[in-house]
């Protein structure tokens, strides 16, 4: 559990060093943040599915994956109850922020296949190179939506200590091909998110969640077959 619990642990203190900052920051300039990070999760989105789209075995798969699950999704209010939890804290952009940091922490291979190396072999540099990348983002997050970010840190620890004690029956499952269709569909949800911020079209990001499940369903079945 090391490498999750230094995963964590940088995150909330990325989360703080950036609610620091955003207190020296005017708000004048608060839009130009608001921008950069919309940017930022549009440029990372449409990274991971450039690179992903090409080795997919199965090109039309993601497009199933988001209609399913975003039909699965919206049925089940997941966007709508997550705004309703965090209006709570009295910051409405918060979720925006909140959604955006949870898929850039979780959703990838570092992050899924780091406590699987971690539990396995006791290898950490995954995990410890997520947790750098998070750091980083976490403070840019926090620097713009404040200290609520550090809900995300929660979330990826029961991700991945999840992934860590279940380690031994996912290792043969997560296969290249598995994970490839995954970061496509994590690329477009990343995406989403970073057109959200940008006040360009808000997607309802958190309704595609389910998403994510499709492809593994679609490995199972084919195993089975």
């Amino acid at each position: 559990m090391f490498g999750i619990i230094v995963n964590t642990v940088l995150i909330i203190l990325g989360t703080l060093i950036g609610t620091v900052l955003k207190k020296g920051i005017k708000e004048e300039y608060q839009a130009a943040l608001f921008n950069a990070m919309g940017f930022a999760a549009v440029a990372l989105g449409a990274n991971a599915i450039v690179q992903n789209m090409p080795k997919s075995t199965y090109p039309v798969l993601f497009i199933m994956s988001l209609a399913i699950g975003g039909l699965i999704g919206a049925m089940l209010n997941v966007d709508g109850r997550f705004n309703m939890l965090v209006a709570r804290f009295g910051n409405s952009n918060l979720s925006k922020g909140l959604s955006t940091a949870i898929l850039l922490f979780c959703v990838g291979t570092l992050s899924i296949l780091g406590p699987i190396e971690s539990a396995l072999y006791n290898n950490h540099t995954y995990l410890l190179t997520n947790a750098t990348l998070d750091l980083v983002t976490s403070m840019a997050l926090a620097a713009t939506y404040g200290i609520g970010i550090m809900f995300a840190a929660v979330v990826l620890f029961f991700w991945q200590g999840g992934i860590y004690l279940a380690a031994g029956y996912l290792e043969p499952f997560l296969t290249e091909s598995l994970m490839t269709e995954v970061s496509i569909v994590g690329g477009v949800l990343i995406l989403a998110s970073g057109l959200s911020i940008l006040g360009i079209k808000d997607s309802k990001t958190l309704n595609m969640l389910p998403a994510l499940l499709v492809p593994v369903v679609w490995f199972i079945i084919i195993g089975l077959i």
